[in-house]
């Protein structure tokens, strides 16, 4: 059953967006022996922007946070849970009237896109370096919000025992 924020809306930018009370998503990554890489989701064909890669996520329920509904998504898409992340800091692309906050995320124990259980949402989840990126469609909004990001992960020291509650 969809939860009564499911549904298209539009921004103050005249973007047509999925999630009434915005949207989330976690942006997990690691370090890799070429440097950062990015846990992406390959999006359905059916879903909007089907067929580009981005973070595991979707729309927010009401008063849910962030934190909670990129983890919430992340466990449908992925099988993931919160034990298997530690959760870091947001970053918040505001549309006015609609926002996707982006949850960075580091692995809490290792493991690989293989291990993960997809749902219909996803056609796969790979681990995609960060300077390899080129290599793949992006999502839109994941492109647009790339050099916001980039200094983020470098960054990013995950908090310990974030849990998204």
């Amino acid at each position: 059953m969809l939860a009564s924020t499911d549904g298209w809306t539009s921004c103050g930018q005249g973007h047509r967006h999925w999630g009434r009370a915005g949207a989330a998503g976690l942006l997990i990554h690691r370090d890799g022996p070429g440097g950062v890489e990015l846990l992406l989701q390959h999006r359905a064909r059916w879903s909007h922007h089907g067929g580009t890669w981005g973070t595991p996520g979707g729309a927010l329920h009401v008063d849910e946070s962030p934190a909670a509904g990129a983890l919430r998504e992340v466990g449908e898409e992925l099988g993931l849970t919160r034990h298997d992340v530690v959760l870091g800091v947001e970053s918040v692309d505001d549309h006015g009237g609609w926002a996707y906050t982006t949850v960075l995320a580091r692995p809490a124990r290792p493991f690989e896109a293989t291990d993960l259980r997809l749902d219909g949402e996803s056609d796969g989840v790979a681990w995609v370096p960060l300077a390899g990126l080129a290599a793949v469609q992006l999502h839109p909004g994941l492109a647009a919000s790339l050099d916001r990001l980039r200094p983020l992960l470098a960054g990013d020291d995950a908090v310990p025992g974030g849990d998204g509650r």
